[in-house]
């Protein structure tokens, strides 16, 4: 993201040499993705020298939040270290940043940190690092692991590190352990189109999957409160919003830590609908927020992204099929169907639950699309193991599938498992579960022509949009294949691109309208065709 400093705030440009500073936004979930930002980081510092010396250089986000004691020191040409807490005072660490570089560049020449092309050391010293920080996951540390990260600061502190001359010192402004919840009070620059927007109703997460490192810089789960997620709702709908997608790390959980005397050993099916039922009618809850939602006024979607198979209710299953704004959609991950499996991701759930809850969803919602993702090599998992998730696969027919071959990151539990699955097993995996899926997919979107759809209207497809309608993406794994089969889009004439209940933006399939209707609003039309993943309709 580049911005330049505007009355405190920060407005987006589109050209890094007119901007006062950039701030790079970073990604440490996966290994691949923290490489990524790495490089990034490096490639701007080098665009800085070249054409605008004077330029601050902000890094921000999970890479400054997971290794806030090491990167100044790796990284000594960047101005201002930000975490996931500071977006409120982006503005002032803008300002600090912009003075930082004024002084490093009156500093003497060899106390200015000189970008040099070290990204291969700085990479191997994050992942040395991120060894040391799994270690003290599996010790018992739990989420934030700030003795691995060598931090002796309390809780919401933020720590800066001893460097020796003062114009190397960055702006370092992260928290130990993130609290910070979204306030509707914030100013938000929305990046998405004017018709649907992102709705965060939580932070952070309490699950211990083995394969996740989210918890440790993302905090434990926190919900905002029910009348300010309304208020951003209402502001929303009245600037012309037409979908809510509702997210957070674990949208189920919504409410659960808002009850008196909370605890976070709640994550088992069990536990978490005893906690449930134990709230009584005026406790906050899922369900409770999308009845508030759907009573609001005006014409729009509701959507219901990043649900934890442990944590759904009959009386969700219930608010769902009664409320009308609800798309009937459920984005559920499940990453595996076989007990040992789910017993060494550290799932909090087996098989028979499993299947139990995916058919007393399809009872209770009629009409409802499954969205799910698996995650395929695991460590441990055998042919066998295997064998019962392709299995799953077929029999249950997702509406929505997305596949991964699992990634050995460093810090985690299950990066240091034994029977570590080889690269290309995974990826042999990955390909013959979304070959079976491909399949189940064509004739889910074989059976949808001649239905008559509500659809949502994004935009005009371009040329190259309709040439590559089947090709992959992966917001959640592999779901698309590469070639079109079973139907064709021609590329000859105007199409509009739209969106059903069972699409969720940027991840799953689209509807192709042939012919016209209002941008940004809803449509109804009937499926005349259909490709793999998208279907092909005319206006009624």
């Amino acid at each position: 993201m580049l911005g330049s400093l505007l009355k405190g705030g920060v407005e987006i440009v589109n050209d890094a040499r007119q901007a006062d500073a950039m701030i790079v936004n970073t990604c440490s979930f996966i290994d691949a993705a923290q490489e990524e930002s790495v490089d990034t980081i490096l490639e701007s510092s080098a665009v800085r020298e070249a054409g605008n010396r004077g330029q601050a250089l902000i890094v921000s986000g999970c890479l400054p939040q997971r290794f806030r004691a090491d990167l100044p020191r790796l990284m000594p040409e960047v101005d201002a270290f930000m975490g996931i807490d500071q977006v409120e005072q982006v503005g002032l660490i803008v300002e600090e940043a912009i003075a930082k570089r004024a002084a490093r560049l009156s500093a003497p020449a060899d106390a200015i940190g000189k970008p040099t092309k070290r990204a291969g050391r700085v990479k191997s010293k994050l992942a040395e690092l991120s060894v040391a920080g799994g270690k003290a996951e599996e010790h018992g540390h739990g989420h934030g692991a700030e003795e691995s990260l060598r931090e002796g600061g309390h809780f919401g502190k933020t720590r800066r590190p001893v460097i020796p001359r003062a114009a190397e010192t960055p702006v370092l402004s992260v928290t130990v352990r993130p609290n910070y919840v979204p306030n509707f009070e914030s100013p938000r620059f929305r990046l998405t189109p004017k018709h649907f927007a992102y709705v965060k109703i939580a932070e952070g997460c309490n699950h211990p999957c083995s394969f996740c490192i989210i918890p440790r810089m993302r905090g434990s789960h926190r919900s905002r409160l029910p009348k300010d997620i309304v208020a951003e709702a209402k502001q929303l709908i009245a600037d012309g919003v037409k979908e809510l997608n509702l997210i957070s790390q674990d949208s189920t959980y919504y409410g659960l830590d808002l009850r008196p005397n909370h605890s976070r050993a709640i994550a088992s099916p069990e536990k978490f609908n005893a906690a449930t039922r134990a709230l009584g009618v005026e406790g906050t809850t899922l369900s409770r927020l999308l009845r508030e939602l759907n009573a609001l006024e005006g014409d729009f979607w509701i959507r219901l992204l990043y649900t934890h198979p442990a944590h759904w209710t009959d009386e969700l299953i219930t608010t769902m099929a009664e409320c009308s704004k609800v798309v009937r959609y459920v984005d559920m991950p499940l990453q595996h169907v076989q007990d040992d499996m789910l017993v060494r991701m550290r799932r909090e759930t087996d098989g028979r639950y499993i299947r139990d809850l995916i058919r007393r969803i399809r009872a209770g919602i009629p009409g409802i699309a499954l969205r799910t993702t698996f995650i395929v090599g695991f460590p441990g998992e055998t042919e066998a193991h295997f064998q019962t998730l392709l299995d799953f696969i077929a029999e249950t027919r997702f509406e929505r599938l997305g596949v991964f071959g699992y990634s050995q990151e460093d810090g985690t539990i299950a990066g240091k498992m034994a029977g570590q699955v080889t690269p290309a097993k995974r990826r042999d995996r990955r390909e013959r579960a979304m070959a079976i899926q491909q399949k189940v997919a064509r004739s889910v979107s074989e059976a949808a022509v001649g239905r008559q759809l509500r659809v949502l209207v994004e935009k005009e497809a371009s040329a190259g949009e309709l040439a590559g309608a089947s090709v992959s993406s992966w917001e959640h794994g592999f779901i698309r294949g590469r070639e079109t089969r079973g139907g064709e889009l021609a590329t000859r004439g105007r199409y509009l691109v739209a969106r059903g209940e069972a699409d969720a933006p940027d991840i799953d399939g689209r509807v192709y309208i042939r012919g016209r209707a209002v941008v940004g609003g809803f449509a109804r039309v009937r499926i005349v065709g259909h490709t793999d993943y998208d279907l092909i309709a005319t206006p009624i």
